[in-house]
C-alpha cells in the first residue's frame, strides 16, 4: 500500500509544483530524495551505554536499524579517541521515509509544547535541516524507560533547484513555517 503523503504528492503535489515553476518534464519536478535522522549522544565518552540506547530509540522512531557513528579522529580536549562511537544515524527511503515524514509533521511536530512553527532557513542547494531537543515527543517512545533524555537533527534532502522550490515543496507536504513576525511601527 502506498504511503498517504507519497500518493498526495503523485496527486496533487507534484502538478501544482510544475505548474507553478514553469516545470515541463515531470522527472525535473522538485521531489523529496531521503531523509537522515542523526543523533550526536552528549556524554559518550563517559558512558558508552548512552550510544546503545540512543540507537534503540532511534530504531523504534523510524522503523530501522541505526547505524553507530565512530569518531573521525582523536581530540584531546574532549577526552575523545579516534574510533569512539559517539553517536548514531538512520537514511530513509522508500516508503519509510514518506511514512516518517508524513508522522513527523501530522503527529510530532504538533506535539511540541509551545510551538509556533520550524525555521525557514535551507541549506542553499533545496536541503532543510530541523533539530528537534527532545525524542520523547515521538509517540513510539515509551516515557517510563526513558533514561537519557536526547535530541536529533532531521535532514529533508530534496532534489530542488534552489531554496525557494524545496520551501514550496515542504510548504504543500505541511510542514508549519514559521510566519515572519508583523513589523509595527
Amino acid at each position: 500500500m502506498q504511503p498517504r503523503l507519497k500518493k498526495q504528492y503523485d496527486d496533487e503535489i507534484r502538478a501544482k509544483l510544475m505548474a507553478d515553476y514553469g516545470i515541463n518534464n515531470v522527472m525535473a519536478a522538485p521531489k523529496l530524495l531521503k531523509i537522515v535522522v542523526n543523533m550526536g549522544v552528549k556524554g559518550a565518552v563517559e558512558n558508552k551505554a548512552l550510544v546503545e540506547m540512543a540507537a534503540k530509540d532511534l530504531g523504534l522512531i523510524t522503523g530501522q536499524r541505526p547505524t553507530i557513528r565512530l569518531a573521525r579522529r582523536s581530540i584531546a580536549g574532549f577526552k575523545l579517541r579516534q574510533g569512539m562511537p559517539i553517536g548514531c544515524a538512520v537514511t530513509l527511503r522508500g516508503n519509510h521515509m514518506w511514512e516518517f515524514a508524513d508522522r513527523l509533521i501530522s503527529l510530532v511536530l504538533p506535539r511540541i509544547r509551545d510551538f509556533r512553527g520550524v525555521g525557514t532557513n535551507l541549506d542553499g542547494r533545496g536541503n532543510y535541516t530541523l533539530g528537534l531537543s527532545d525524542q520523547t515527543v515521538f509517540p513510539e517512545i515509551e516515557l517510563d524507560k526513558v533514561q537519557h533524555h536526547q535530541g536529533m537533527d532531521i535532514t529533508f534532502v530534496t532534489n530542488a533547484a534552489n531554496d525557494e522550490q524545496a520551501t514550496a515543496l515542504l510548504t504543500e507536504f505541511g510542514m508549519p513555517f514559521r510566519r515572519p513576525e508583523a513589523i509595527s511601527a
